[in-house]
């Protein structure tokens, strides 16, 4: 009841009704406020017809009041409860029909997932059903602002549970601040982030028992396979561990190269421009962009004193950075 309503049941049950006009007075309310307040009254059942005065009506005692406004609140508490018996069962049904017409799964584990909404429903399921451990393997450094917001309900999902997240980025990760804050956030609610300066492909891995892994390694949107082979995800479990041990906290900075030496982000380059990579190409594998990529590999040259790339990748075998 709002404070209107009550001053009007408290007027009636201390003394006769009286008229509308009596009761605004007495209660310091307007009549049009008096005429909703007894409307409401009984609806609660809190006045009845009086006995008394034909049409009139009588306040309810505060001891039956009060009894018969929890009765209906344990009615209404029922009532809720059925309905929510009801609708889990509905589901339970909805779920193991839909279970039963599509399969999750084939007979060897793997399922395909054709397109960005399948591996979201599936991530959905799979972040729900999380215990215990989550690794991931993220390439291409900087995130588009889409895969970040799709992704932090999850995570946070995750986190609040105490499940342990380990992931690790590429380091020009590092260079793009929507990425970057991402992954602060998740360090700062007890996951674990690391970078290196080159990744293998995409990887998710859920409780080591269930693998996410792209279709096209080049094109996350023509989907993905999930995985439940045991062979397969263990060997999976085994590349992210190795790629983890080779990255480097977030918090902590790359080390910078010695005088005589090289930079990882700069061996990384040379190398991948030695096996015969274009700069394109070496720039994906690093996330970064070709400019970024030439513009590192001008800076090479000039430390190198070599006029050419030839020249460059040799000078640069000779000091033991390939």
């Amino acid at each position: 009841m709002d404070t209107h309503t009550e001053a009007v049941y408290r007027e009636m049950l201390e003394r006769a009704p009286g008229g509308v006009a009596e009761l605004a007075t007495r209660a310091g309310t307007t009549e049009p406020r008096v005429r909703e307040a007894l409307d409401q009254l009984v609806g609660l059942g809190l006045l009845t017809p009086s006995r008394e005065a034909v049409g009139g009506l009588r306040a309810v005692s505060l001891e039956a009041g009060l009894a018969h406004l929890l009765r209906r609140q344990e009615e209404e508490l029922a009532r809720r409860h059925h309905a929510l018996a009801v609708g889990k069962a509905a589901a339970a049904r909805a779920i193991a029909e839909y279970s039963a017409q599509t399969p999750e799964t084939d007979q060897d584990g793997n399922e395909r997932l054709v397109g960005l909404d399948a591996i979201q429903g599936r991530l959905e399921v799979l972040t729900r059903r999380l215990r215990e451990e989550c690794l991931s393997i993220i390439p291409g450094g900087a995130q588009s602002e889409a895969s970040l917001e799709a992704s932090r309900s999850l995570d946070e999902q995750a986190l609040n549970r105490q499940v342990r997240m380990r992931a690790v980025y590429q380091d020009s990760a590092r260079n793009d601040p929507a990425t970057l804050a991402y992954a602060q956030w998740t360090t700062e609610r007890a996951g674990e982030v690391r970078t290196s300066p080159v990744l293998p492909a995409r990887l998710l891995i859920f409780d080591r028992t269930t693998a996410l892994v792209p279709i096209d390694p080049d094109n996350s949107r023509l989907g993905a396979l999930c995985t439940t082979s045991p062979g397969i995800v263990a060997t999976l479990v085994a590349l992210f561990e190795q790629t983890w041990e080779a990255a480097v906290p977030l918090g902590a900075a790359r080390g910078q190269a010695p005088e005589d030496g090289i930079s990882p982000g700069d061996q990384e380059l040379l190398r991948l421009l030695a096996s015969g990579m274009t700069d394109e190409a070496a720039g994906k594998r690093l996330g970064v962009s070709m400019r970024t990529v030439r513009r590192q590999m001008a800076a090479l040259m000039e430390r190198l004193q070599a006029t050419s790339r030839f020249e460059a990748g040799l000078k640069a075998a000779r000091h033991g950075w390939l």
